[in-house]
């Protein structure tokens, strides 16, 4: 019997959910969180994949580990909490070719990819949805050089260092952006707060100057 888990690397922890989950199979629950711990403990603060191949007839177990979700290892590489809600809009991190190397070289095992260009374009790809650039530039941009073999030398030798001189210059790029995206979401903000106050104050006069219905004289009955 095999089971899924997504668990909290190194903090699972017992609830309803996974009493509903491992019920079944009648394994004891402490042992599982317990194990599963020590199994992901290298994976604090991601969700990590976890499979347990279950034995019912004996009510022992073995524990498997995947690599997180690729969005997982992204944020962890970039520091970020959740990807950003407006793509298009605002950005959340600038990351470098080697970052995304390193993503890719980690998730490579568990991705259906032939070689790690093709893992790199795979990362590459998800950073579309988080709002990631990638030295300086959009996500479909860097997919076009990887094709161009712009990137060949350091996903050939599995390039997963930046150098500290290039960090900073991304890192620049990315404090001038996000005080710009800044300055917009304010400029958005104050106007749609100033438009809330409009529509309020003209909502009272709209209803005080609505005519009064005049009450209609029913005619006189026929005696």
């Amino acid at each position: 019997m095999q089971i899924k888990i997504l668990a909290e690397g190194g903090e699972m922890k017992p609830g309803p959910a996974l009493s509903q989950q491992l019920g079944p199979a009648g394994i004891n629950i402490s042992q599982v969180i317990e194990k599963v711990n020590e199994a992901t403990k290298n994976f604090k603060g991601l969700k990590v994949p976890v499979e347990l191949d279950v034995d019912t007839s004996t009510k022992t177990f073995e524990v498997k580990v995947f690599s997180p979700p690729v969005s997982e290892l992204l944020k962890s590489e970039l520091g970020i909490k959740k990807g950003s809600g407006k793509q298009k809009k605002v950005k959340l991190a600038n990351a470098s070719i080697e970052q995304i190397i390193s993503v890719a070289n980690t998730k490579l095992p568990n991705l259906l990819c032939n070689n790690l260009k093709t893992a790199v374009k795979t990362v590459v790809g998800s950073c579309v949805s988080l709002g990631v650039l990638i030295e300086n530039k959009s996500a479909k941009e860097i997919e076009a050089e990887i094709d161009e073999g712009k990137y060949d030398e350091q996903i050939k030798n599995i390039t997963t260092e930046t150098p500290a001189e290039k960090k900073e210059e991304l890192d620049n790029f990315f404090a001038e952006l996000k005080s710009k995206q800044d300055k917009l979401i304010q400029i958005e903000q104050a106007a749609k707060a100033a438009e809330e106050e409009k529509t309020k104050k003209a909502a009272p006069v709209a209803a005080s100057t609505t005519p009064e219905k005049t009450p209609t004289k029913e005619p006189a009955k026929k005696k």
